[in-house]
């Protein structure tokens, strides 16, 4: 078994370096020209080609997940920002009504993302129909699948209808969403996905440095998610709540990110001014030997409670409890102070899984080796959204 000091020293190392075998991003040979863009007030707009797609976009983009503010949204326009994403279901199927009313006019001079949920291909061109209409828009730039987590979930029937909604010209592009990214790379190459929406940080590099890298050498435009890694209050009950984040800690865990090439451009959640000026600053700045001193310190606080989505305690739970989704849905309101939608991700479960307890199991079947406790998570979630 390693020490404490070799595993702390091997996570400095890790974070100091980019991810290896990453190739270049893969510029298409007729790229689509970006949209006209605003100067922004302070940092240095930065830009990288999105895949086989063309897109010229800027390496910070936008999350609309959690604004509520549609003000910052227009701001980040202003200054530069073209890269915006939201989903049908965000905020109760608000989101993307807000978004679409920020943007306005704005709108021709950004790439717009949105997501679908259902899970046929009927479903999935009503809901893009829906999706259109709230954001007041003719067409989409990327239009993802959302949330899958496994090959057998990209089926047939969603492809062929993202690809019928491309030729309608109702989308520019299709791809997926996932937080199980080494699960979905060879599905991704096979049905000629365009872009692939992938939570990465700096917990996964050794899990998803060879699938990105795979994905890139292929041509796919490759989007991060969930690139600071909140985790929020510690275990059962909330107990151990987390401490102040450390000032430059968002920036490093952004900077860090950004340095892979392979990674076209983020899309961190934002939810005022601050955070958006601090986001654009980064298109700037370099990643340092400071910034990976503070990620490694981060990574062994964060450690016990932020799933890196690995996959690899899959069907360890005897009663086949998604134990990762669990964790998931805890940083959601613990981490993004979001209850609203860490419930409805988990009354989206099956019913019998929403019905197990795992306090009533005398011990837990999972083992994580990166370290997450996974069954004060899972308590914790059934304690908050059950």
């Amino acid at each position: 078994m390693k020490t404490e000091s070799s595993r702390r020293s091997f996570l400095a190392a890790g974070l100091a370096l980019p991810v290896a075998g990453v190739a270049s991003a893969v510029a298409s040979p007729t790229p689509a020209p970006a949209p006209q863009q605003a100067k922004g007030p302070a940092g240095q707009l930065s830009y990288r080609t999105l895949g086989k797609t063309g897109m010229k976009v800027t390496t910070v983009g936008y999350g609309c997940m959690i604004t509520s503010d549609s003000t910052v949204i227009a701001r980040a326009v202003d200054m530069g920002i073209n890269y915006f994403d939201t989903s049908r279901n965000y905020q109760n199927g608000q989101n993307e009504r807000m978004v679409g009313a920020a943007l306005g006019a704005k709108r021709k001079n950004i790439f717009l993302s949105s997501k679908c949920d259902e899970k046929t291909g009927t479903g999935i061109l009503a809901e893009l129909d829906t999706t259109l209409k709230e954001l007041n828009t003719d067409y989409l730039d990327v239009w993802y699948l959302h949330g899958l987590g496994s090959a057998a979930q990209i089926t047939d029937d969603l492809v062929e209808a993202q690809r019928k909604a491309r030729q309608q010209g109702k989308v520019r592009f299709i791809g997926v969403s996932t937080h199980t990214l080494p699960a979905i790379v060879d599905r991704v190459i096979e049905t000629k996905l365009d872009v692939v929406l992938a939570q990465y940080n700096f917990t996964s590099a050794e899990a998803y440095g060879a699938g990105l890298a795979k994905l890139n050498q292929a041509g796919v435009g490759l989007v991060a998610m969930k690139v600071m890694a909140r985790a929020g209050r510690r275990g059962r009950g909330g107990a151990e709540p987390a401490p102040a984040e450390p000032a430059g800690r968002p920036a490093a865990a952004l900077k860090w990110v950004i340095k892979n090439p392979a990674i076209a451009t983020t899309v961190p959640s934002m939810t005022d001014i601050d955070q958006l000026e601090e986001n654009f600053r980064v298109m700037g700045q370099a990643f340092t030997d400071a910034d990976a001193k503070v990620l490694t310190a981060a990574l062994e606080e964060v450690r016990p409670y932020f799933c890196s989505m690995c996959g690899k305690c899959d069907g360890q739970c005897p009663k086949g409890l998604p134990a990762r989704d669990l964790v998931r849905f805890v940083m959601y309101a613990d981490g993004y102070g979001q209850f609203g939608l860490g419930r409805e991700n988990f009354q989206r479960m099956s019913a019998e899984h929403r019905a197990i307890r795992c306090g009533d199991c005398a011990s837990c079947a999972i083992h994580c080796p990166n370290g997450v406790r996974v069954a004060e998570q899972a308590m914790r979630a059934q304690e908050l959204f059950a």
